[in-house]
């Protein structure tokens, strides 16, 4: 289970990264204090990012229920792989998330990824050992070693929420392409992890109507 950062680490890191760049300013005013987001590691915790994605919360919260349920309660890599590709559909999954769930265990069984000892490699042996799984895109690899290892220093910067957020901090006319999102995070190292948090308070925050954004020009 990762150890997640305490309030008060977050509370330091966010003044950090002010210090550090102050376009994140507005963002920190505007955005209360967040916990750090904790999930399941492990495969379980890959696979079950995998079965969130591109579903509403409820939806997935429905599904990943009845893969529980139907799997009693093992989401192991083993119990996986022993049943079927047609049964895991039944539990609602589309035929792509079974078979990257497959995918995900087989990897494991095989020894192309040890989950149990994933923390020993450095972010960018961990991102590119997921990512050779197939299912497993750049940013569920980044997610995962943010949320699921409680890693601080990742920035998935091709998530879309994300690169808005920057636009809005930096004045900008156009959204930042991942590339360029990633090299715009570079100076909040070693806190790119509470800088995402924080982005990601922000934009919800907009979105929900709870902060007026008045957009700096550029």
């Amino acid at each position: 289970m990762p150890i997640p950062m305490t309030a008060d680490e977050i509370a330091a890191a966010r003044g950090t990264l002010i210090e550090l760049d102050p376009a994140l300013a507005r963002a920190h005013v505007q955005t209360p204090l967040f916990d750090w987001r904790v999930r399941t590691g492990g495969f379980e915790g890959l696979f079950h990012m995998i079965v969130d994605q591109q579903v509403s919360v409820a939806s997935a919260a429905a599904i990943w229920a009845r893969v529980a349920t139907g799997l009693e309660g093992a989401v192991t890599p083993a119990r996986v792989l022993a049943t079927d590709i047609a049964v895991l559909r039944g539990f609602g999954l589309s035929i792509q998330k079974a078979t990257y769930g497959h995918e995900i265990a087989r990897a494991q069984v095989e020894g192309r990824i040890d989950f149990d000892h994933l923390e020993r490699l450095s972010d960018e042996e961990a991102i590119a050992r997921l990512v050779a799984i197939k299912g497993v895109g750049k940013w569920t690899a980044e997610t995962f070693l943010m949320f699921c290892e409680g890693r601080r220093d990742v920035f998935p910067g091709g998530d879309i929420a994300l690169q808005e957020a920057i636009r809005w901090a930096d004045g900008a006319t156009l959204r930042p392409t991942e590339k360029q999102a990633w090299a715009r995070a570079e100076i909040w190292s070693p806190h790119r992890s509470v800088a995402a948090h924080l982005l990601w308070g922000w934009y919800g925050a907009v979105k929900r109507g709870e902060v007026v954004l008045e957009e700096q020009p550029a």
